[in-house]
Order: C-alpha cells, then sequence, then structure tokens
C-alpha cells in the first residue's frame, strides 16, 4: 500500500500491466495473471501518482518485483539407455563419459543437479560417478577377462530445499569392457612326460595345452619349440601342439630332454609363455653293470675288530630304475672268508681281525655285483687289499742282558758292542732308534740308528771297572713301544798305574845291639791296577852298599841284616826303596827311608885321663877352683849324660864336687903342716 491520502491516483503504465493491475484509489498491486519464473523472473513496473490537492501534483514510482521459483520442473537425460565401450587396463580415474541432464526450474537450487549411481548387481562398481559434474571415471582398474559389462543407473536429482519437493531422473547405462591383448597364454598341460626309449619314430610323446583368456585373434596360440631340440629328437604341431618322437631314443645316451616351450598368441602386440618341458627317457634293461675301476686296491688297519670299514666298491648301470640297481657279493676265494660285503652299498667290512705279521696282503678274486632287472645282468672285478701295520709289536732284543769286556786304553770313539734288535712290525713300526738310559757317566753313548755303543771318553778301570746301564731299542712310531736290555761293560785292566807309595820319605829307628832279621818298618805302595799289573814287588834301590839292612820283597818289611852298633852308625840316610808291579812293561816308584839307629847303654863314661894330678898352695882361699875332670861316653842321649860325684878321700871335707861339670873347688882351708895330699876318688856315672 503506497499511500494514505485520498486524494491520490495511481496507475500503471499500459507497457508493464499484463501481469498486474493496481487499485486507483488505495494504491493496492495484485497479480492480474499466472507468473512463471523460467519466463519472467523479474519485473520492474512504473506507477504513475496524480495529487489531486491544492495545487494538484503528479509524481512517478518505480516497483521492482522478483518472482520466486516454484520447483515444477524434473531433472531430464536426453536418452532413456546409453551404450557405453571402454578398453580394459586403462588407469584409474580414466574418463569414461559426461552426463548431462537439464531442469526447468529457474532458481539454483531447483535446477542445480547432482548425479548418483548404483549398479545392477552386488559386486563391487568399478565405476564412480562426480555427482556436480556428472563425468564417470574408472574407480578401479578393469579387466574383462573378469567382468565383460557393468549395468549401471545413473540418477540426476536436483536440490530444493524441502526434501519432498526435489525431483530426479534417471538413465540406464550399460558399459561394456572392450578386450585388449592383455593376458598371456598359460599353459595348463603338465611340464613333465615320460616315454620309453625303445618307441617308435613318430610316436606322441605329450599334448602341450595352453589357454589365453583374451577373445578372438588376441587368444589363437600357437606352439613353437625354442631350445632344447637340437638333435632333432622330437617335432611339435604348432596347431595342435602334438609332440612326437622324430627319431630313436636312447636312455644311456640321453634321459631327460629339456624342451623350452613357447606359446604365442596372435595379439598386436603378440604375447606369449613359455613352459619347460620335461622329458624323461624311461630305461629298459640293456645295459651291463660296469665297475668304476678295474681294480681296487685298499690298505686295512690291522688288529681292529670285525666291522672295520675297509672299501667300497662303486659300480654304475647306464640303466635306470629297478634295471641300475645294484646288489654287490664277494665271490668265493682265498681268504674272503675275513670279509663280507653289503648287499646294497657295496662297503667291504672285515669279518675278522687281520694280523699283518700272519697275512700282509689278501687278493680277492672277484667282486660281482648284478641289477635288479629282468633278466640281470652282471659283471665282477679284483680287489687287493693291504693289511696296514699297527705297532703292536715291540722291539726285541736278541738277549737280555750283555756282557763285554774292554781294555781300559781303548781310544774314544772305539766301538765296544753293535746291538741290534728287531721289530716285527712294518715301516716306522719297525724301523728300530737305540737309545740309553741310566747314568754311562758320560763314557759311553750309542748310535741310533746302527745300535753301535762306543766309548765317548777315555776309561779309567781303576777309576771305575764296571758299567752297568741299559739300552732301549723303540720303534719310530708316534707311540714309541720299546724293550730295554741290560748292558754290562767291564773294564780290563791295563798296567797304566805304577805302585805308589803312601809317602814318598819314611823315617823309622831301631835299636842298636838288636839281632839280624828284626824288623823295623813296614812301607807300603799301593797300585790302582788290578791283578799282575796290581801286585807291587819291594826292593832297596840304593844306599844298603854293606847290605845292612834287607826288605820283604812282598809285604814291604825292612829289617836288618846284621847287628847295628850306635857308635859306628847312629843313622842311614837316602837309603832308596823301589816297588815295581809285575805288569808289562812294570812300572815301579821310589821312596827314600831314614833310619835312625837308637842307642844302647852299652858303653860306660870314660875319663880322659885315668889321674889328675892337681898342685896347689895350702893358702889358696876357700872356694877357690882346684881342678876339672872330665869323662866321655860313646852312648848318647841320656846314656852320655855323665854326672860325677866323689865317692872317696874327702872325708873331711875340704872339696866340693860339681856333679854336672867336674869342677872340683876348695870348702876349707889347706894346712901343708896338716895334710900334704888328698887322694880323691871321683866316679862318672
Amino acid at each position: 500500500r503506497l499511500a494514505l491520502n485520498r486524494k491520490l491516483h495511481f496507475s500503471i503504465a499500459k507497457d508493464d500491466n499484463v501481469h498486474f493491475e493496481i487499485d486507483s484509489l488505495t494504491g493496492d498491486l495484485y497479480l492480474s495473471r499466472e507468473l512463471d519464473y523460467e519466463t519472467d523472473s523479474h519485473f520492474l513496473l512504473q506507477v504513475n501518482i496524480k495529487d489531486y490537492n491544492n495545487p494538484p501534483q503528479n509524481s512517478t514510482v518505480f516497483l521492482s518485483i522478483d518472482v520466486e521459483d516454484k520447483n515444477d520442473h524434473s531433472p531430464c537425460f536426453q536418452d532413456d539407455f546409453v551404450v557405453i565401450g571402454i578398453e580394459e587396463n586403462v588407469p584409474v580415474g580414466t574418463l569414461v563419459y559426461t552426463f548431462n541432464a537439464k531442469d526447468g526450474d529457474g532458481s539454483f537450487l531447483n535446477s542445480k543437479i547432482e548425479y548418483s549411481l548404483e549398479m545392477s548387481n552386488m559386486g563391487e562398481n568399478p565405476f564412480l560417478i562426480h555427482p556436480l559434474y556428472g563425468t564417470l571415471t574408472t574407480a578401479s582398474p578393469l579387466d574383462r577377462e573378469i567382468t565383460h559389462s557393468v549395468i549401471l543407473t545413473v540418477f540426476a536429482e536436483d536440490q530444493a530445499i524441502n526434501l519432498t519437493d526435489r525431483r530426479l531422473d534417471s538413465l540406464a547405462v550399460k558399459i561394456v569392457i572392450l578386450d585388449i591383448n592383455d593376458n598371456s597364454p598359460s599353459f595348463v598341460s603338465s611340464a613333465l612326460s615320460y616315454v620309453m626309449e625303445d618307441v617308435e619314430v613318430g610316436f606322441l610323446v605329450h599334448h602341450i595345452i595352453a589357454k589365453d583368456p583374451d577373445e578372438g585373434r588376441n587368444g589363437q596360440i600357437t606352439y613353437h619349440i625354442l631350445s632344447g631340440n637340437e638333435n632333432k629328437a622330437f617335432v611339435l604341431d604348432k596347431i595342435t601342439g602334438l609332440l612326437t618322437t622324430a627319431q630313436f631314443l636312447d636312455h644311456e645316451v640321453q634321459e631327460r630332454y629339456t624342451l623350452t616351450i613357447i606359446a604365442l598368441d596372435d595379439g598386436s602386440p603378440a604375447l606369449s609363455a613359455t613352459q619347460v618341458l620335461s622329458i624323461l627317457v624311461l630305461d629298459v634293461n640293456d645295459e651291463t653293470p660296469v665297475f668304476l675301476k678295474q681294480l681296487y686296491e685298499t690298505a686295512v688297519h690291522e688288529n681292529r675288530g670285525p666291522g672295520e670299514f675297509v672299501i667300497r666298491v662303486e659300480a654304475v648301470d647306464r640303466d635306470a630304475g629297478l634295471n641300475s640297481l645294484l646288489q654287490f657279493e664277494i665271490l668265493p676265494g682265498a681268504g674272503y672268508e675275513k670279509f663280507k660285503m653289503d648287499l646294497d652299498s657295496g662297503e667291504l667290512v672285515t669279518a675278522a681281525s687281520l694280523d699283518r705279521e700272519i697275512q700282509e696282503v689278501f687278493s680277492i678274486k672277484g667282486s660281482n655285483c648284478h641289477d635288479l632287472g629282468s633278466p640281470s645282468r652282471s659283471s665282477s672285478v679284483q680287489l687287493y687289499l693291504t693289511v696296514l701295520d699297527e705297532n703292536d709289536h715291540s722291539p726285541l732284543f736278541a738277549k737280555t742282558q750283555y756282557q763285554v769286556s774292554v781294555a781300559e786304553d781303548l781310544e774314544e770313539g772305539s766301538a765296544v758292542l753293535d746291538l741290534s734288535a728287531s721289530d716285527e712290525d712294518a715301516g716306522l713300526n719297525g724301523e728300530v732308534m737305540y737309545s740309553l738310559i741310566d747314568d754311562t757317566y758320560g763314557a759311553f753313548a750309542i748310535d741310533s740308528v746302527t745300535g753301535s755303543i762306543i766309548t765317548t771318553k777315555a776309561l779309567d778301570r781303576e777309576t771305575k771297572s764296571q758299567y752297568t746301564f741299559r739300552a732301549v731299542a723303540s720303534d719310530c712310531s708316534t707311540h714309541f713301544p720299546r724293550s730295554a736290555t741290560v748292558m754290562t761293560v767291564l773294564i780290563q785292566d791295563v798296567n797304566d798305574n805304577a805302585p805308589k807309595f803312601e809317602q814318598s820319605y819314611y823315617k823309622a829307628s831301631v835299636w842298636e845291639g838288636q839281632s839280624p832279621k828284626t824288623d823295623i818298618i813296614q812301607v807300603f805302595a799301593t797300585d790302582l791296577d788290578s791283578g799282575l799289573n796290581g801286585e807291587t814287588e819291594y826292593s832297596i834301590l840304593s844306599g844298603n852298599e854293606n847290605a845292612t839292612f834287607l826288605i820283604d820283597s812282598a809285604r814291604g818289611i825292612l829289617a836288618t841284616n846284621t847287628g847295628l852298633d850306635y857308635e859306628n852308625t847312629s843313622s842311614y840316610r837316602f837309603l832308596v826303596l823301589l816297588a815295581s808291579d809285575h805288569g808289562t812293561p812294570s812300572l815301579n816308584s821310589t821312596a827314600t827311608v831314614l833310619i835312625t839307629v837308637l842307642d844302647v847303654n852299652d858303653n860306660p863314661p870314660v875319663f880322659s885321663s885315668p889321674e889328675y894330678h892337681v898342685h896347689v898352695k895350702e893358702s889358696i882361699p876357700i872356694g877357690s877352683h882346684i881342678a876339672e875332670v872330665s869323662a866321655e861316653d860313646c852312648d848318647a842321649g841320656a846314656n852320655a849324660e855323665i854326672t860325677y860325684a866323689i865317692i872317696s878321700g874327702n872325708d873331711r871335707g875340704h872339696f866340693f864336687l860339681d856333679g854336672r861339670t867336674g869342677s872340683v873347688n876348695l870348702m876349707k882351708n889347706l894346712d901343708y903342716e896338716d895334710t900334704v895330699k888328698f887322694t880323691l876318688v871321683i866316679q862318672a856315672t
């Protein structure tokens, strides 16, 4: 309502009044006909207003009217059914088709279309439609070999505000997945085939079959042999895949053929697959077993218990299967009972303990093997077995004891005795080495190879007259079994030692006056030699010119030969004694003896004068020396020590006699008138 003043008059310009009319008095605007938003969505009206008031005035008002849209049109596809083709394996997101539905409504939401999809089955939908643009794209990889076609229903729905007012249309779509050559042929036939070696040429060996899930030429397959048929043994039909023999087969020449087969489709580009076909040529028993060696030689240790492995004989049979399975046995012959052979493996083991020292070599005439074919074929071979030595024997000397005598003057390095020991073992086990144990005091050594005992220094019987030691014989094995013998070496004396006096200078004494043959002293000389070489004989070499003495030649006792007189000869000096042995040549030594003759009191003292005459004055004073007597004694020592005494003539004691010196002194005054002469008897004792 545009005005309240009743004095106004309203009118619409004639060009704008098709759909509307206005009350001229009230100014109310009315719709005069149905509006169509899709035809006219906006009106601009010119309203003229006349003012009848005083003074009158005229004016114009422009009125803008927007028509609101009503959702009265449904979306519409141009077609009811669409068939679309698309190649398989296109990338995910590839555009398949663009749907374009129309909606006659005018407003944005009523004419805004949103697209959606439904699948006719429950599988996974490999397509995706854009809700706004209607573009159909792949949502997952397409594989014609899995899905040939897809039926979809595409919906187009407007977006009216009220959900109940929304309208939609649908379109049936069939999407056909177009084949491309994306599958290689795949083999379905076995990769293994068997054929007897004696079949005829042209025999069907194998039917090769491959499948290709592609269509048309993409799935048409041809077959070819790429490799493994260099000798043209087989022919392959490229269309049917039938493989036949082109020549005779021989299992012993070639028991397996490995053919590389290619299956090729006719697509563009062509795809292919290969199969390695193994053809086993089955054996016919037409071959004789053959031993790998014409002669088997080996060695086995002695002393091992039964069951000891000896050797394994091996034979080959070019046949196969039972025709090539071999069994072994020992043919009867000398010594075969000491062995047994495993029937299947050909292993030869001992059936009893072997002793090399009894039998060292076994020559078994034959070992037989035969196959299990029918008829069976067989062959034989010879075995030559050597028994290896075990160190089960110790070296043995010919004697358990040896005794030998050698001269003590044997030169250093001289052989004393050649020992020999034997060992029944062989090789190093029987090779004897010699050695000495116990102390030989450095006097002997033994040649470790020859067993010769030699001196290693000069021998001296007087130092050691006998050596007892053990000689050992050892073999050269790692276990060193050995035996020993007692060796006694007696050193024979050589006259290499002269008799030796206990003293080089002897002193002895003897009383004079002894009867002849009185023993004086016994001298001793020792000779380290033995026997006659050590028997000593004594003699006086010099200083006994008057044969005053004699010596016992055997005992060395020196004795008087005549009476001795001290007063004649009081000692005998430089008396040289000789001690000689009985060796050849004789050796001797000397010693000096000093014999002192002991005095016997066999001589009285003798005064120098039988009478002494002394003249003195009567007036000489007391104590005066009157005279001196002197006596001598031929004896010696105490026997010649003289004492003097007045035995008569001094009764009144006028004189004193010194008993030691023989000096006579005056003890009292003399008186000529009283006594003119004194006769004193003096005794020398």
